[in-house]
């Protein structure tokens, strides 16, 4: 056990550089198993989900084989036995992603429950739908099997645009005979770097980006070298962390078109960002003043699929808007157990009205005192991480592995900038 002490009311400067996105290593890393030839994946953060992903591989038999801090090679040529480990699958959500490839090259897949963060409920169904489409049989018990001889393309309309559902298949549809349309797709970056390291393993995508995927199954799919982009949500927290610090900020190897939504929220709570290129700064002088929708209403900040604000990302700028002059609605349609950390905030000096399990209201900004707080998920121990940096006084966090489930080595980035962080073992 660990936990981060934080000395906050420090000023950072400097530059950093995001790792790898974790939405799209977790499922690069799964598709590994589509083929019998190597795989080398690159910019791959070195983070507690990709930990267990890599576990999972070795145990249905695939080789891992670190070339770097950052690059892994995959080879997937003697994968054995349908059943997945389960209290590795226990522990991470993008476990599941392990069913498409499985059912896909080896007909059958044991898939048990998956793990990850408990932020509401996070259904399966849109997956199963998909692979039954497709001509698998689901018998649901403890585990889900999934059965099928050669998958058989469908015109798929998915229920809801899930991600890891869309993912999933899009892996399974590679092998599948005929062509599959795939409906209602999720189209985050993320799934479209899956989407792009398919093709560079032989598969017949179009329609990479939009909501609509026509996928031509083929018989075999190769091995690729295939570079993960940079974590646009990474970059959402840096943003926020240099805002509520008021510090100057360059964040280095971002990709624009991933950050149009995200500036545009922020901007809308008074943070100023310049873009130059792929780097992005963040200027000390920030008014850090909510605007008001037109006629002096309370603005609403909402999420939903992309390319709209995504959910990741909603723990982040609620603590933001504790450090800005005025008062914002927070509507978080995705998930009902995501705000319930404001509670920390609350405890830490935030004016936090908690509405209903979806919605909030903050109004700022209010001066945070450091205390001891618990992370509860990924995002949400990134949002008290950044809340400690800005508090008078110092805060102990606990329960970080769930952090460094999302960042990789976050602590060592921050210290390069400034920041009075340090890990310290629990008892």
């Amino acid at each position: 056990m660990e936990k981060f002490v934080i000395d906050g009311r420090r000023r950072l400067s400097g530059s950093v550089t995001p790792s790898g996105n974790k939405n799209e290593a977790l499922p690069t890393l799964a598709a590994c198993l589509l083929t019998e030839e190597p795989v080398i994946l690159r910019n791959v953060p070195r983070i507690r989900d990709v930990g267990v992903m890599c576990q999972v591989l070795e145990r249905q038999g695939a080789t891992v084989e670190w070339l770097s801090e950052n690059d892994v090679k995959i080879c997937a040529a003697n994968v054995r036995g349908a059943a997945l480990d389960a209290p590795l699958c226990s522990r991470i959500r993008a476990s599941i992603l392990f069913a498409g490839p499985m059912v896909a090259r080896l007909g059958h897949v044991i898939l048990p429950p998956p793990g990850g963060d408990v932020i509401g409920r996070r259904r399966v169904d849109t997956h199963l739908h998909a692979f039954q489409a497709l001509g698998a049989s689901i018998d649901v018990e403890k585990a889900y099997d999934i059965r099928a001889g050669r998958l058989v393309a469908s015109d798929i309309f998915l229920d809801e645009a899930s991600v890891t559902g869309t993912e999933n298949a899009i892996m399974a549809a590679s092998l599948a005979k005929g062509t599959t349309i795939i409906r209602n797709a999720a189209c985050e970056p993320h799934v479209c770097g899956l989407a792009r390291m398919l093709v560079a393993m032989g598969a017949k995508i179009e329609g990479i980006g939009s909501n609509t995927l026509f996928i031509e199954g083929v018989d075999k799919l190769g091995g690729c070298d295939h570079t993960i982009e940079s974590d646009y949500l990474e970059i959402g927290s840096f943003i926020g962390l240099a805002a509520v610090t008021k510090s100057p900020l360059t964040i280095n190897r971002v990709q624009p078109d991933n950050l149009r939504m995200i500036r545009m929220v922020f901007d809308r709570l008074g943070v100023r960002t310049e873009l130059n290129g792929d780097t992005l700064f963040v200027p000390e002088d920030q008014s850090l003043q909510i605007k008001p929708d037109y006629h002096g209403h309370v603005p609403r900040v909402d999420d939903a699929i992309w390319p709209a604000f995504p959910t990741d990302l909603m723990s982040i700028v609620i603590t933001v808007a504790t450090q800005c002059k005025g008062t914002v609605l927070f509507f978080e349609k995705m998930f009902e157990g995501r705000m319930f950390f404001t509670d920390h905030l609350q405890n830490m000096g935030a004016q936090i009205i908690l509405c209903d399990p979806h919605r909030v209201v903050v109004v700022g900004p209010q001066t945070l005192r450091g205390g001891r707080v618990e992370s509860p998920d990924v995002r949400a121990g990134m949002a008290l991480l950044i809340a400690g940096l800005c508090s008078v006084g110092k805060t102990e966090i606990y329960n970080i592995h769930q952090i460094d489930r999302g960042y990789q080595r976050i602590e060592e980035k921050l210290v390069k900038i400034g920041a009075a962080i340090r890990r310290q073992s629990v008892d």
